[in-house]
């Protein structure tokens, strides 16, 4: 059975950047579509990004692009979220999504 392991996140300083990673082991990763979702304390969950089985297609949340961009390498069975020009309201526990499988997260922070 696939299992998504989330990990890069940290402390970091606004206009930072932070690479999170998501590694799927037990399937066969190539044929999904994943994406990335956050989660602040009090709030909803929300889509940040995502990317097509191929790679060829990505989109993004408004608030993130242009800082954010999603990559993903399925010889390594992982998924990136390259985060740049880091904003407090980024801070959040991000989340890898294939179909209704989690990752168990990975948290942001972002504060001087």
């Amino acid at each position: 059975q696939l299992q998504l392991v989330e990990s890069g996140g940290g402390l970091v300083q606004p206009g930072g950047s932070l690479r999170l990673s998501c590694a799927a082991s037990g399937a066969t990763f190539d044929y999904y579509s994943i994406a990335w979702y956050r989660q602040a304390p009090g709030k909803e969950r929300e889509g940040v990004s995502c990317i097509s089985s191929n790679g060829g297609t990505t989109r993004y949340a408004d608030s993130v692009k242009g800082r954010f961009t999603i990559s993903r390498d399925n010889a390594k069975n992982t998924v990136y979220l390259q985060m740049n020009s880091l904003k407090a309201e980024d801070t959040a526990t991000y989340y890898c999504n294939v179909l209704d499988l989690w990752g168990q997260g990975t948290q942001v922070t972002v504060s001087s």
